[in-house]
């Protein structure tokens, strides 16, 4: 039998340079990554305590930290290459959802963040 469960890693901070300006790509900033994702659970998971009936979320880190690793002009590109991979790389996940979160972007006022989310299904 399986079951659905959610499974989120929230907030993974991550230095990068992300940005349509010349200076974000040369200074960089602190970015936030939040993943969560809906993704089938087999009854060696929940029952006997087996990660190989689950989504090992450590999978969603590995997976930032690579495509955060690539520079590019707008988070609309980056949440969805991670999307794109969780889906690839993770066979069990059903429904994934990214949101990147750029702290202190370079708009000449005082601002907490700005961020961008994506919803991908398999």
């Amino acid at each position: 039998m399986k079951r659905i469960a959610e499974i989120s890693v929230n907030r993974i901070k991550l230095y990068a340079y992300h940005g349509c300006h010349p200076q974000e790509r040369v200074v960089g900033a602190d970015f936030y990554v939040t993943i969560s994702a809906l993704t089938e659970v087999e009854t060696s998971a929940w029952k006997d305590d087996q990660l190989d009936g689950t989504t090992d979320y450590s999978r969603f880190v590995s997976i930032t930290r690579r495509e955060m690793a690539i520079a590019s002009n707008l988070l609309e590109h980056v949440v969805a290459r991670i999307a794109a991979a969780v889906l690839e790389e993770c066979p069990s996940v059903l429904k994934v959802s990214v949101t990147i979160e750029k702290e202190n972007p370079p708009f000449g006022v005082l601002c907490q963040g700005v961020s961008v989310k994506i919803e991908q299904k398999r």
